[in-house]
Parts: structure tokens; C-alpha cells; sequence
């Protein structure tokens, strides 16, 4: 239970500073927010190993530096579905 409860913090920490990097005019709620920080995470988190990187701050950064290309991500797709 407690690990679950730190991946929603830490997601929402992620989540948060990747729309702090990357503002925008989002109608996005926290839920979605904390989403996209715990998908940031797990790529993060996932790539981080694969790539070399063993530091604690350097994944955390990776997560975040996901997290945002996430959020591009998910712009992409609201702007797709809004021109329908």
C-alpha cells in the first residue's frame, strides 16, 4: 500500500513539473496530471537503464523530461480529435 501511495506522489510531482516546463491552455484536471507523471515514471524509469543512467536525480529528471514528451503527446492527440 505505501508503494502505491508514493507513486501517486512522485507521479504527481512529475506530473506537475512537467506542465510547469511545458504550460499550456489544458482543460487538464490533477487526475490526468498525476497520469501523466506516473506514465513519465515508468518510461523514465524503464529507458534509464537502457541508456546508462544509474543517478537518482538523473532518472528523476528522465521521468520528468518523459512525462513532457507525454504531455506533447496527448496535445497531439486532443488537437486530432478536436478537428473531427
Amino acid at each position: 500500500m505505501g508503494s502505491l501511495i508514493y507513486t501517486i506522489i512522485i507521479g504527481a510531482v512529475i506530473g506537475l513539473l512537467a506542465r510547469f516546463i511545458k504550460p499550456g491552455a489544458d482543460p487538464m484536471g490533477w487526475i490526468l496530471t498525476i497520469l501523466l507523471g506516473i506514465g513519465g515514471s515508468f518510461a523514465g524509469n524503464y529507458i534509464a537503464p537502457a541508456i546508462g543512467l544509474t543517478g537518482s536525480i538523473t532518472r528523476f529528471a528522465l521521468s520528468t523530461a518523459c512525462a513532457v514528451g507525454l504531455l506533447f503527446l496527448y496535445e497531439l492527440i486532443r488537437k486530432q480529435s478536436a478537428k473531427k
